[in-house]
């Protein structure tokens, strides 16, 4: 077991039972002349993310910490994804619709893949999931349970959308979840410093903050005194 102070409280964690979930950290969303720039978006807030997430990937794949992708996207048809979704802003800027790097939003296309900096080692789960949060409509679940997952380290982009949904579900389904925050991201510092306050609120609603640097050293102690 390992133990690392965090918000509210202190985290422990078994690592034979932790994984780490990187959440969509996509060209799209990520790169510069991508969609979300496109949109306005300063995607140097979420570039912040990338050196701090590749060092932990280091850390937990040295771990032997099972390692999960996720990417949103729709299938070319847009079979998957309902009104209430695909009907949102301007037409031209719509899922589906061409964009920087392919079609937006749509699996296959060069800006739906994760970027190079944080590339999927081979045998590395990806899960491609059509809502915000990674439970929804996909077989994460499934998955955690072959590998006998209970605590999940959470990381990616945005802070407030698809982590928040997916730090959500989990606690719903009964996961100790940690949120690393120098390894979140969102367009919006102001949303940023918010959607980790409401994690670690009411006594870890949702469950854990911490920084990754504190994580991996937690990590690394642990498997010394093993």
């Amino acid at each position: 077991m390992a133990t690392l102070d965090a918000l509210p409280g202190p985290y422990t964690f078994d690592p034979a039972t932790t994984a780490l979930l990187v959440i969509d950290m996509q060209r799209d969303f990520l790169e510069p002349g991508g969609f979300g720039e496109t949109l306005g978006n300063d995607v140097g807030q979420l570039r912040r993310t990338i050196a701090p997430t590749a060092a932990l990937l280091a850390a937990c794949r040295a771990a032997g910490l099972p390692v999960i992708h996720t990417r949103e996207g729709h299938l070319p048809d847009l079979s998957d994804c309902p009104p209430a979704k695909l009907n949102r802003g301007d037409p031209s800027m719509r899922i589906g619709a061409p964009g920087p790097m392919g079609r937006i939003l749509i699996r296959g296309e060069r800006g739906h893949d994760i970027i190079d900096e944080l590339a999927p080692l081979p045998g590395e789960p990806v899960v491609d999931k059509p809502g915000k949060g990674a439970f929804y409509a996909t077989g994460l679940g499934e998955l955690l349970s072959s590998l006998g997952v209970v605590s999940l380290v959470v990381t990616g982009v945005t802070t407030e959308v698809c982590v928040h949904t997916t730090v959500r579900e989990a606690n719903d389904r009964g996961y100790e979840c940690l949120v690393l925050s120098d390894c979140v991201g969102s367009y919006f510092p102001e949303f940023q410093e918010t959607g980790l306050r409401m994690i670690a609120a009411q006594g870890g609603i949702f469950g854990w903050v911490a920084s990754s640097t504190t994580f991996i050293a937690a990590l690394q102690a642990s498997l010394q005194r093993t």
